[in-house]
């Protein structure tokens, strides 16, 4: 029999600590080690046992979640899931938790959050599950190698203006069902998907490219508000400049776009320019912003213009996508097992046939340097 997974919260929410621990004991496969209010009672508790997978709240009493993040880290690299709250020190906090070695993150509102929590149970044992399946010393290592020094930037050239102003599309705009009509253009566009792992793995692959790299475009799964903080942070790191995604905003080289948590972003093309457009719609792939809307949203407007990228990941989101650019003429990419710190998503691309090429992470910004002219 397949052993279980063995959960400890530690977050000094007693409403959070209680409906955490009925979701896990809800579930054949999990197991609650314990839970606790903080830190300083976790770590007597951690003396008899330790956990699987911690999930972790970053603003508690006696000792902040950062600083027991940094313990664990130190002590027994293990898989920590940050709760943390929609504010904007919480968001820069978590960012700084993901830096420091956090797999994920589970975000909850300051009101309404106990009907939140109840909504989202599925949410967070699927987070909790696979934050269990990832190779923390590999993300461990990563992060060791990610220099957090600001970099000097070459002047930004001025941007074309956007597209005429248009109304945000519907829903049904994801599925891209109109045929488009094509320009001819030498412009690339590399588009990227990751989940699990993938703020560190972003970070090492944006610090490597040169200023004038070509344009791109970045699904990340992560919530709403956390993406700006991460686009701000990528951005201080990278020659490139790096934003979080708006509405009609140009794809142009040297300039990468993030998602916005919580909304899909579909590439459009305009002559022969690309943009994005940033809308609504429901869940793809589990996932809002979905790999798999980017990637197919690639595959019909740029082609064989274009380059995708999947990486480190838990689940299939991107791999449909990945297999449809390939179809159309795309160059596509896997990152490779030993350098994921989750083989979900490439492995999947993999499978379906849909990849050109497997490389490790260090290899990749080579790949995109590649189509730099």
């Amino acid at each position: 029999m397949k052993a279980k997974i063995k959960v400890a919260v530690v977050d000094d929410s007693a409403l959070v600590r209680q409906v955490l621990s009925e979701f896990i004991k809800s579930d054949p496969e999990l197991e609650l080690l314990f839970a606790a209010s903080d830190p300083i009672f976790a770590i007597e508790k951690l003396k008899s046992n330790w956990p699987d997978v911690f999930v972790l709240d970053v603003e508690m009493p006696r000792m902040d979640g950062l600083s027991f993040l940094k313990k664990i880290m130190h002590e027994n690299p293990t898989p920590v899931v940050i709760c943390s709250s929609l504010t904007q020190k919480d968001t820069d906090a978590t960012m700084i938790a993901i830096e420091s070695g956090a797999v994920d993150i589970i975000p909850k509102p300051q009101l309404g959050l106990k009907s939140f929590l109840i909504e989202s149970r599925n949410n967070f044992i699927h987070v909790i599950k696979a934050a269990s399946r990832s190779n923390i010393r590999i993300l461990k290592d990563r992060i060791q190698k990610v220099e957090v020094k600001p970099v000097k930037k070459e002047p930004v050239k001025k941007e074309i203006p956007k597209p005429e102003n248009r109304t945000k599309p519907k829903q049904e705009a994801i599925h891209h069902n109109k045929p488009i009509l094509q320009f001819k253009t030498t412009e690339k566009v590399i588009a990227i998907g990751t989940s699990t792992g993938g703020t560190i793995a972003l970070e090492h692959i944006l610090k490597e490219l040169p200023h004038d790299a070509p344009g791109i475009v970045i699904v990340q799964h992560m919530p709403e508000k956390f993406t700006a903080t991460f686009a701000k942070r990528l951005d201080a790191i990278s020659e490139m400049e790096v934003k979080e995604a708006e509405h009609m905003d140009k794809v142009r080289k040297g300039l990468a776009l993030v998602a916005p948590g919580n909304k899909h972003m579909v590439l459009k093309k305009s002559g022969t320019n690309y943009y994005v457009e940033i809308i609504d719609g429901p869940h793809v792939s589990r996932h809002r912003p979905s790999v798999d809307v980017l990637f197919r949203s690639v595959a019909k407007s740029a082609g064989k213009n274009a380059v995708g990228i999947i990486m480190t990941g838990m689940g299939d989101d991107g791999a449909s996508g990945m297999k449809d650019m390939h179809d159309e003429g795309a160059y596509t990419v896997a990152q490779d097992e030993n350098s994921c710190v989750v083989f979900g998503m490439p492995k999947e691309a993999i499978k379906r046939g849909g990849v050109d090429t497997v490389v490790s992470l260090d290899d990749i910004p080579r790949e995109i340097i590649k189509f730099r002219y």
